[in-house]
Formats: C-alpha cells, sequence, structure tokens
C-alpha cells in the first residue's frame, strides 16, 4: 500500500487521515458564520435584515460545531473540549461559541450593547479558528505563516458575502461597509499565491482546483457582478445578492480543499534504507 491508500507509513508524506469533510464543515460554517455576525453587528442593517443575518450566522457556527461533534469518536464526552483552555486553541474555540450564543441573541433582541460584544466575540471566535490550523506543526499547508490570515479573511469575505446577500435580497441600498468586503476580496486574491508559493509540491498541487474557483468564481465573477449592480442606481440587486454567494462558495471549496486534500504531513527521512539481506 502506499502511504495514504489506508494508513501505511513511510519516509514519504502522505494526507493525514484524521480530520476529514467534518473537520473541513468546522471551519467552512464556523468561519463563514462569525464572519455574517461580525458583518451584520458591526454594519447599519435594522430590523428583519439583521435578525436574519444573527440568526444565520449563529446557526452556521452550530453547523460548524456539530460536524466536530460527529467527528469524535466519542461524542457525549465532548463537554472535556473545556479542560485545556490554556493549551488547546478548539478549546477557546468552543469557550468563546458558548458565549457567542448568548450574546448574538441578545444583539438579534435589540439588547443594547450586545452588538458591539458580538463582534468582539465573533472575531475572538475567528481567530481561534485560524489558530487550531497553524498548531499542528506536523502539517506544512497548516502550519505555514500565511495559514492563519488566510482563514481569518476567507472567513470575512465568506460571511461578508452572506450578509450582502441578505441585504440585497431584501431591498436594502447598498451598505457603505461593501466596500470594506470588496478589499477583502482583492485581499484573499493576492494573500492566496503568497499562501501557495512556499508550500510542498505535493501541497501546491493538491490545491490547484480550489486556487482556480478562488480566482474565476470567488473573485472574477463577483467583481463582474459588482460592477452590473453599481450600473443600476437605487437599492442594491440580485446582482450584488450574487456576487457574495459566489465568494462565499468559493470560500468554502478552498478550506475543504486546505483541510482535505492538501493536508500532507511531514513524512520523515531515512538516512539508510534497510535492505534484506544485507548486512548492516
Amino acid at each position: 500500500m502506499t502511504p495514504g491508500s489506508g494508513g501505511a507509513v513511510g519516509p514519504d508524506p502522505w494526507v493525514q487521515r484524521h480530520w476529514d469533510w467534518r473537520a473541513a464543515g468546522n471551519f467552512i460554517g464556523g468561519g463563514a458564520g462569525s464572519g455574517l455576525i461580525l458583518f451584520a453587528a458591526l454594519g447599519d442593517t435594522q430590523g428583519a435584515p439583521l435578525v436574519a443575518a444573527l440568526l444565520g450566522g449563529l446557526a452556521l457556527v452550530g453547523a460548524g460545531l456539530l460536524c466536530v461533534w460527529l467527528e469524535i469518536g466519542r461524542p457525549w464526552r465532548a463537554l472535556n473540549v473545556f479542560v485545556n483552555l490554556r493549551t488547546s486553541w478548539m478549546s477557546r474555540e468552543a469557550a468563546v461559541a458558548a458565549l457567542l450564543v448568548p450574546v448574538t441573541l441578545a444583539a438579534a433582541a435589540g439588547i443594547p450593547l450586545a452588538r458591539a460584544l458580538a463582534v468582539v466575540l465573533a472575531g475572538a471566535f475567528l481567530f481561534a479558528q485560524s489558530r487550531i490550523l497553524r498548531a499542528a506543526r506536523g502539517i506544512p499547508a497548516w502550519r505555514a505563516p500565511l495559514a492563519a490570515p488566510l482563514v481569518v479573511v476567507t472567513g470575512l469575505v465568506e460571511g461578508g458575502g452572506l450578509w450582502l446577500a441578505i441585504g440585497a435580497l431584501s431591498g436594502a441600498p447598498t451598505p457603505p461597509l461593501a466596500w470594506v468586503w470588496a478589499a477583502l476580496l482583492i485581499a484573499r486574491f493576492l494573500l492566496w499565491p503568497a499562501y501557495v508559493r512556499p508550500l510542498p509540491e505535493r501541497a501546491r498541487r493538491a490545491l490547484e482546483p480550489a486556487g482556480r474557483t478562488l480566482r474565476w468564481l470567488g473573485t472574477a465573477l463577483p467583481f463582474a457582478l459588482i460592477a452590473l449592480d453599481a450600473m443600476r442606481p437605487g437599492p442594491a440587486t440580485a446582482w450584488l445578492a450574487l456576487a457574495g454567494v459566489a465568494a462565499a462558495l468559493a470560500g468554502s471549496r478552498v478550506k475543504h480543499a486546505l483541510v482535505t486534500r492538501a493536508s500532507f504531513n511531514q513524512g520523515f527521512a531515512l538516512a539508510r534504507l534497510p535492505v534484506r539481506g544485507a548486512r548492516p
């Protein structure tokens, strides 16, 4: 068997098998959900669109955490995740999530100062997620210096895109914060090649399809749709909503590939390989 085909080991790197689509689902749902909460609480959204965005963000965060719960071999021992707050970023992510839920619900209910606190907690949740991958020293694609910034920016682009879609579909005017989202879209596009370039060749090849998705579906198409929306004065149109969804889908594709396709471990080097029948 070759490494990665069924758990065999050898000197060549192979894709880790501990984290699968469920772990990717946590990064996808948690990143997009926390980004959506952050944009909704930070922007000037009011009324039903604000409530929809906040509750939608919570639902995505919850879906991501549910994926992690499903991945645990003994799911009923999930509360043990809270015992390693001093050393584990996964524990810190869970602790922040426990605070994020009631605070976001309070913000949706219109309680004063809850929106500001939701911004802080959503940002903390997204930061904790980015450090989870960074802490995996045995995976070159995860421990890369730009891996954490890429996860943060991608989560903001995903959440901001969904926030724009909710606002556009509700007929609200294009918010000023949309320009911040467009800047983040450019930042993600520029950050991607800088992140991929120093990775090992196997990881770069595994990320090529996701990179094409990011380039065309996640960047070129959204900006084309933004231009179409800008040609029509008045409230935001479905073009802007489609731009936000496309950018979010591309980010999800990138995270899935990063966790499940490009996660080659370090491997190890042997100065001398044993040969049957040969004397040491």
